[in-house]
């Protein structure tokens, strides 16, 4: 564990998403779906969009984004 990490403040990280991974650009504990609002633990992170940016908490969440900006 690195100097700001600190698993008993939860706090939300700044990531860089891109085709397969992500990049942390701001240490935190989570990130927030786009479409709900939910915080997303990092080690949980499942789905995102690359051309959004934007990070989403299950596979229906990121339909539905999809499907509005289509």
């Amino acid at each position: 564990m690195n100097r700001y990490e600190n698993p008993r403040i939860p706090s939300e990280a700044r990531v860089r998403y891109l085709d397969g991974d992500y990049q942390v650009e701001t240490p935190g504990t989570f990130v927030r779906c786009a479409v709900t609002g939910s915080a997303i633990p990092l080690d949980e992170l499942k789905y995102w969009s690359v051309e959004h940016q934007e990070a989403y908490v299950d596979a229906k969440a990121s339909m539905k984004r999809y499907l509005e900006t289509r």
